[in-house]
């Protein structure tokens, strides 16, 4: 995928804080809980919820979250379309790295079993 420098600088720029309560609304209403939604972004981040909480509170930016994340080696593994672009083929790295955590959000609320979610064998 080649997207825009103006797409991937607004991902950048944004800020985990502001796209949370999002997932946490998407998950719950389709039957899944926060504590199911932290445990996949500990998958892929190795954040804990003291640490997510922390993040949220100050606000980083998604290039920040992801900097201080310890991204999960099978993180490569997260494949398909999410917001209309194919994974595997966005080329700026933040911005796939985003759109692996989109798209194992989207896994959780549509009632993907959670050993498939966290890609374990």
């Amino acid at each position: 995928m080649n997207s825009s420098a103006t797409h991937d600088q607004r991902i950048a720029t944004m800020t985990f804080a502001s796209v949370y309560p999002h997932y946490v609304t998407k998950v719950k209403k389709k039957g899944r809980t926060k504590e199911e939604l932290h445990q996949v972004i500990e998958w892929l981040t190795g954040f804990d919820d003291q640490k997510i909480q922390d993040l949220i509170n100050e606000k980083v930016s998604f290039e920040s979250f992801f900097k201080q994340a310890t991204l999960n080696p099978n993180a490569h593994l997260i494949t398909g379309t999410i917001c209309g672009y194919r994974i595997e083929e966005i080329e700026n790295p933040l911005t796939r790295q985003v759109r692996y955590l989109d798209k194992l959000v989207d896994e959780l609320a549509k009632g993907r079993a959670m050993e498939k979610i966290l890609r374990k064998s």
